[in-house]
């Protein structure tokens, strides 16, 4: 199976820089979120939509960075 209508962009959550990657396998589409700094992956979330998979990774990923203890300024 090959990904398809694969989607990059930057964006920021609480103060921390984050790559959103989505694309769609067959019939879901699937969303990873990656720390830009260090480069570690946050969070990986399927959906029957892109925004439902974007949506369910940025809000598992923002539980992460808010429970870090870590705040970048």
């Amino acid at each position: 199976m090959k990904a398809e209508e694969l989607r990059e962009r930057q964006d920021e959550l609480l103060g921390w820089k984050i790559n959103v990657v989505s694309y769609r396998l067959g019939s879901k589409f699937f969303c990873v979120v990656y720390n830009v700094d260090p480069g570690a992956r946050l969070t990986r979330e399927e959906g029957a939509t892109r925004e439902a998979a974007e949506s369910k990774a940025l809000e598992k990923a923002g539980w992460y960075v808010s429970r870090s203890g870590y705040r970048r300024t």
